[in-house]
């Protein structure tokens, strides 16, 4: 989940509302694919309950993605197919935002977009970094950033209790 929160810690929350009342919340069953690598996406997908995993076009499993990742950010920035398949391991929900609409408000607010781009760049630097760092990337935080994981998780709360309707 400390990926997704570094892409909400960097968003206002009229952001965060703006892709709850944009996008649509898409369930899954076991074994479903939600992407498949070399297939053309539309959306940008936000996991708000249960597991997916991560497979090359070999099979080889690559990561498992659970509550509050995003899937589907290397094809919205490099506007290239996928690279690889997404299954559901269980049952999933998944905020499906349409790339159109996000582009479309890029194009209205060029306030939410620097906000989006700039969190998708920190997102894509701490993958890269977790990649390079030994014992599985994890590294320690300090207490700026975890006061900002820790909004940034509080507004993801809020952000599922709105498409679950506990929210008005």
């Amino acid at each position: 989940m400390r990926k997704a929160l570094y892409i909400l810690g960097d968003l206002e929350d009229s952001d965060i509302l703006w892709l709850s009342r944009h996008g649509s919340v898409r369930g899954l069953a076991p074994g479903e694919v939600l992407i498949e690598a070399g297939r053309a996406i539309g959306e940008l997908f936000f996991v708000t309950d249960g597991t997916l995993a991560v497979t090359s076009p070999a099979g080889a499993h690559v990561a498992d993605l659970a509550l509050g990742d995003v899937v589907g950010e290397m094809s919205f920035v490099e506007k290239a197919l996928p690279s690889a398949t997404v299954t559901a391991r269980d049952h999933v929900r998944v905020l499906a935002v349409p790339r159109a609409a996000i582009l479309a408000e890029f194009a209205a607010d060029s306030g939410f977009a620097a906000r989006f781009y700039r969190a998708l760049a920190v997102f894509l630097s701490d993958r890269l970094r977790s990649l390079s760092t030994p014992a599985g990337g994890q590294t320690e935080l300090d207490e700026g950033l975890l006061d900002t994981l820790s909004e940034a998780g509080d507004r993801f709360v809020r952000l599922i209790a709105l498409l679950e309707g506990r929210e008005h």
